[in-house]
């Protein structure tokens, strides 16, 4: 009995033994993989933190997305550049009766939508893409261009020219421009800048336009005449303007279409918001006012509307060619040295002017220059980068 007992004692030790070898052995073989997997987990984390997104810099696609840019933003802020020319007609005809300081309420209503709205439609582009705004815009401006004909009250201009207008040229003043930046990155300053330029060139071709037709045909069909070159722009536009499919590929699945504004808790950002807030303040003061500055000084009709064209025709390279320094030279320093320019244009030849007809054209040329490339270099800026070295 004694002898079965110790035998069975002697099978149970054996037993425990070979159950806590195993037992061993597994925490072992458990602890190798967790060791394993930390290791494989770091080293994806290392590769994830070291690639960084290629650009194609070019390429047919690029290429053609720069020239659909060119088309939408030719039409879409082409009639934000000939801003200046609707309001000179406006207060001398449908609202001549109405206060110069009520009259600015449109136009001020039309920049606050422009910029107001890109808060969000910035968010809405990351997740659906360049299309369907784009076609919101052109529904918008096909409204905007049919309806302006029969505004006669106060408040018809301020929906459509203000409210309307300025929400469908804030999609095209956004749109475009990111998408063009999703192609290049070293050459993003020039790129930029040729489909900025689109702008400028509908800035000088528009005011022509009306500037021919609106004594023959009369305001409404003149405008009617540019909206209809309006829409096939942007039509081109919406066809070419496609999104890159890495960067479609990279959203998370519940990417919000809300503003996320913890974007400006970065100090770089948040300075470089409130610096291209108060550039775009200044930059519509010439180009709104100085239709209606020659006019008030006497200078003729027909010339004070051409003051619009020669600011835009100085603004084609202007849009351009800053950007091809900028991409050598750095996008902040090329911005600081055009809004010098901008400042010596108006205390130094705008403001001493008085109407002097040659001072006019001068500052026209040379704001139109050096302003317009505010727009073109502050959408070339990498914004969210840790280092400005290449900006």
């Amino acid at each position: 009995m004694h002898i079965h007992s110790i035998t069975r004692l002697l099978q149970n030790e054996k037993m425990k033994s070979s159950h806590s070898q195993k037992g061993a052995e597994s925490k072992g073989t458990q602890a190798q993989n967790q060791t394993r997997s930390e290791a494989l987990t770091s080293d994806l984390e290392l590769t994830d933190d070291s690639l960084e997104e290629v650009y194609p810099e070019g390429g047919m696609a690029a290429y053609l997305v720069v020239f659909g840019s060119f088309c939408a933003i030719m039409g879409g802020l082409g009639l934000m550049n000939s801003i200046g020319i609707y309001q000179s007609w406006i207060s001398t005809h449908q609202l001549h009766d109405v206060d110069e300081g009520k009259l600015a309420w449109i136009f001020g209503l039309f920049n606050f939508m422009v910029f107001f709205c890109g808060i969000q439609i910035g968010p809405v582009f990351d997740v659906h893409g360049p299309t369907w705004l784009m076609a919101v815009s052109i529904v918008l401006y096909a409204a905007v261009f049919v309806s302006i004909g029969f505004c006669e009250e106060y408040w018809h201009f301020l929906v459509v020219n203000g409210l309307v207008a300025g929400s469908a040229t804030s999609i095209i003043f956004v749109v475009p421009v990111a998408t063009v930046g999703q192609y290049f990155q070293a050459k993003r300053g020039a790129a930029t800048g040729l489909a900025m330029a689109g702008g400028s060139l509908g800035g000088v071709i528009f005011p022509l336009i009306f500037d021919n037709l609106s004594e023959r045909i009369g305001f409404a069909w003149a405008t009617r005449s540019i909206g209809l070159i309006t829409i096939v722009l942007l039509m081109v536009g919406c066809l070419l303007v496609r999104s890159r499919v890495s960067f479609r590929d990279t959203l998370p699945l519940n990417k919000s279409i809300l503003p996320d504004f913890r974007i400006l808790l970065q100090h770089n950002v948040l300075l470089m918001t409130i610096g291209v807030f108060f550039i775009e303040w200044g930059f519509f003061i010439g180009l709104e006012y100085v239709a209606s500055y020659s006019l008030a000084h006497g200078i003729g009709k027909r010339l004070s509307y051409l003051m619009i064209v020669f600011l835009n025709a100085g603004s084609v390279p202007g849009r351009w060619l800053p950007g091809l320094v900028a991409d050598r030279l750095g996008r902040m320093n090329t911005m600081i040295a055009t809004n010098v320019i901008c400042i010596i244009a108006i205390l130094g030849i705008w403001l001493p002017a008085s109407g002097n007809v040659a001072a006019v054209i001068v500052f026209c040329v040379a704001f139109g220059f050096a302003s317009g490339s505010n727009i073109s270099l502050s959408w070339g800026i990498d914004w969210c980068a840790d280092s400005w070295s290449n900006s």
